[in-house]
């Protein structure tokens, strides 16, 4: 084997996708001492998906000093790639982590999303990458809006920055100051989840409360949702509401359709097309690539599929490593299909999760040894037979 690639999501609460990767490199190293390895840590949007990108694709982390979550000044960081090109996080602004016990997405904002937005663009990028994950928020992204200069006014004509409470005060949207400052700049969203913008599915009936919304709070802040969006209708004349992701991160996702036209992709088709995955599969051997539990979900945009499509068209074969297999994906004809040649669980005894957990470095380790010697043994035979030949 000549080389490998590593792309594997992180197993929740156990191993980072670092992680994965670091081990994966000190065993293909003993292994196959010659093969080229080529490690992309993967992130879905949420906190580490900056750090993740400069992991694969280097770069420049640019500090800068933007609003927090209740408007208090924090320090947020995200990156510049190829002088053009950066990558942003909504938890390095507006995530869960930064407000703590504090929680309330009646008051919350983006307003510091968009202020790093802002910067990289004066500083000439023109390709921007936006994760949604891990928000505090519920504003519809009208904070990140405000700061890209967009202005929304109430009914006595005075511009207010819009929060998850008062939605329903914005009586008009003025887009032209940031359409002019956004003048050919492409921003696409990475977003893992097809909830609309409101409803039963939507972001807050779904999201609210683990954002720190009572069942009151929640149906509040879902009607200041529909406020919101009957006034994109009826002021930008576009109906974002049942687009799949535009409930992502407090409706941000409908914020970022409808005061910006971005484009909403799942965030491993985001993480490969950045990386260059399709030219990385050249002259590739094999793909290594899993998750912490292998189930109906991962066949639907998640890593372990994009990953696998994209390197069937360049026939490619395709080993999942993951922490738990559901049994209905025991032998799935679905995972050959989309490109999966074999799948692994790292449990190597009948052990409870909270038991499992702690040995998860040393038991992904041991699988992943085991693979490569069946593979080393397997080109050992095939030389056997070529001698016989």
């Amino acid at each position: 084997m000549q080389k490998c690639i590593v792309v594997s999501d992180s197993f929740k609460g156990t191993l980072s996708s670092k992680d994965i990767c670091a081990i994966a490199a000190r065993i293909l190293t003993d292994i196959f001492p010659d093969c080229r390895m080529t490690a992309v840590p993967v992130a879905d949007g949420g906190e580490g998906t900056v750090e993740c990108f400069r992991d694969a694709c280097g770069g420049t982390p640019v500090t800068i000093s933007v609003r927090g979550p209740y408007n208090e000044p924090i320090r947020a960081t995200y990156l510049r790639l190829n002088g053009r090109c950066a990558a942003v996080e909504t938890a390095s602004a507006a995530g869960l982590p930064i407000v703590g016990e504090r929680k309330d997405p009646c008051r919350t904002t983006t307003y510091g999303v968009g202020q790093q937005i802002r910067h990289a663009v004066e500083h000439g990028c023109r390709e921007l990458t936006l994760g949604l994950g891990g928000s505090a928020t519920n504003d519809g992204g009208c904070g990140c809006a405000s700061a890209l200069g967009v202005r929304f006014l109430n009914a006595r004509g005075e511009a207010f920055v819009p929060v998850g409470a008062n939605l329903d005060q914005i009586a008009s949207i003025d887009v032209s100051e940031a359409r002019r400052l956004l003048n050919g700049v492409k921003i696409t969203v990475m977003c893992d989840i097809d909830n609309p913008m409101h409803g039963p599915s939507g972001a807050a009936c779904v999201f609210g409360p683990q954002k720190g919304a009572d069942e009151a709070a929640v149906e509040f802040l879902d009607r200041q949702l529909k406020c919101l969006d009957l006034c994109i209708r009826k002021e930008l004349g576009v109906d974002v509401s049942q687009i799949p992701g535009s409930g992502a991160a407090g409706a941000f996702g409908a914020g970022m359709l409808a005061f910006f036209g971005a484009e909403l992709k799942p965030g491993i088709e985001t993480v490969l097309d950045m990386v260059e995955f399709d030219r990385l599969l050249d002259g590739c051997d094999l793909v290594v690539t899993g998750e912490g539990r292998l189930d109906s979900q991962s066949l639907d945009g998640k890593v372990i599929s994009g990953v696998a499509r994209r390197a069937k068209q360049k026939h490619v074969p395709v080993v999942v490593i993951a922490g738990s297999v559901a049994e209905e994906l025991e032998n799935a004809p679905a995972l050959n299909e989309i490109g999966v040649s074999a799948v692994f669980s790292i449990n190597r005894r009948p052990q409870p999760f909270e038991v499992s957990r702690e040995h998860s470095a040393e038991n992904y380790e041991h699988c992943f040894r085991n693979i490569l010697r069946l593979i080393l043994a397997a080109e050992e035979i095939g030389r056997q037979e070529s001698v016989r030949l």
